[in-house]
């Protein structure tokens, strides 16, 4: 296995769980998924090994998986807000609900419209999500270290005479 490999594993386990509507929901209880794709990076990284994955390891591969499961989800939801209707359902509704407020001021109801439909708006997203999905990822392969320990071998007794 190449040194990243389970970093990338563990990234795109983390970015299409969370990018499912039902399943990604689960990601509103202490990040579940990217805790779970940096447990098994390291699950991944001690494969194949006789002794322990190193903390230094197991958490650069957690910070890889998370910002690899953060872009991979970014993509796959402006992809599915673009090619559905949900996203101008959504637009619609977001709209709806700045026009009842009547304490937002309509410079400032414009301007977050035209932040919501611009372009740049999975550049703002991926900017809050990359370093919270990573710090996430980093959590959860410092977990998946501490849990998945190997047992080494007694030490064979001494033959002293």
């Amino acid at each position: 296995m190449s040194r990243f490999q389970p970093a990338l594993l563990g990234g795109v386990f983390i970015g299409v769980l969370s990018s499912l509507p039902v399943v990604g929901s689960a990601n509103a209880c202490c990040c579940l998924w990217v805790v779970a794709g940096g447990l098994l990076t390291v699950y991944l990284q001690q494969q194949n090994r006789p002794t322990d994955v190193e903390t230094s390891e197991a958490a650069i591969g957690g910070l890889v998986a998370g910002a690899v499961g953060a872009i991979l989800h970014v993509i796959l939801l402006s992809f599915l807000l673009q090619s559905t209707s949900s996203g101008v359902a959504f637009e619609e509704m977001f709209r709806a609900q700045l026009d009842r407020n009547g304490q937002v001021p309509p410079e400032v109801r414009d301007r977050v419209l035209g932040l919501l439909t611009s372009r740049t708006m999975p550049l703002v997203i991926a900017s809050f999500m990359v370093p919270t999905y990573a710090v996430f990822g980093l959590l959860g392969s410092l977990l998946g270290k501490a849990l998945l320990k190997k047992k080494t071998p007694p030490a064979p007794p001494s033959m002293s005479a």
